[in-house]
């Protein structure tokens, strides 16, 4: 028996467990999931191994002290995250834990601006300098979109006389058409995802059906 059939059959066997959720939850599900988990687990960890500590530990070097110190650093403040794993030495890994939620933070936060807000407000600005019409008019929508969605998250509010919070008239319109352009967006990732799910499963049958195929005119 051939290594490809081999492994046709366990994603068969695998698939069948996983779409047996479609009767309810049951022990079969919940090993395939159980073994999705365990098998990715123990794939990031091979990968974080081979491919960033065990280099970076293979740059060590006691001939170069200013290179033993800044390899030597992020190792041992590695270390102390598994302090985490105990309630009573938790503390020592604060530090660590702070450090890359703030360097993380900050990185995705620059990373936002830079790649993604200021290119897209530049796009948006040079649709208005094309001297087509078509350009134009969706140069409009976009900075109109962006607006009315940047309105619907404006939650500065007066107390009127009677006790009540509400926010400014204008305001409120606004919001109101930033809540369409937020519905469509969410209502096109949601058909983006559920395409791609169509398609796995889709993808999935088709090789059930191919496995089947091959049995049956064996």
């Amino acid at each position: 028996m051939s290594i490809e059939l081999i492994s046709a059959i366990i994603g068969l066997v695998l698939t069948l467990m996983v779409f047996s959720y479609l009767i309810g939850d049951n022990v079969l599900f919940r090993l395939a999931i159980y073994l999705f988990i365990g098998v990715s687990s123990g794939y990031a960890t091979t990968v974080i191994w081979t491919s960033v500590l065990l280099p970076k530990l293979q740059q060590l070097s006691l001939d170069n002290p200013t290179q033993l110190v800044m390899g030597g650093i992020p190792f041992l403040l590695g270390l102390t995250l598994l302090a985490k794993l105990s309630p009573r030495t938790a503390g020592l890994g604060s530090f660590a834990m702070a450090l890359l939620v703030g360097v993380g933070a900050a990185t995705a936060l620059s990373g936002a601006v830079v790649g993604t807000l200021i290119p897209q407000s530049r796009a948006a600005m040079d649709m208005f300098a094309l001297p087509n019409p078509g350009q134009f008019i969706r140069g409009l929508f976009m900075l109109g979109g962006t607006i009315l969605t940047l309105a619907y998250f404006q939650f500065s509010a007066k107390r009127a006389p009677d006790g009540s919070v509400k926010r400014n008239a204008i305001f409120d319109i606004l919001a109101w058409g930033g809540r369409i352009f937020i519905a469509i967006t969410f209502g096109v990732l949601f058909a983006g995802v559920y395409l791609a799910a169509l398609t796995a499963m889709i993808e999935r049958l088709s090789a059930i059906i191919n496995i089947a195929k091959s049995f049956l005119g064996s």
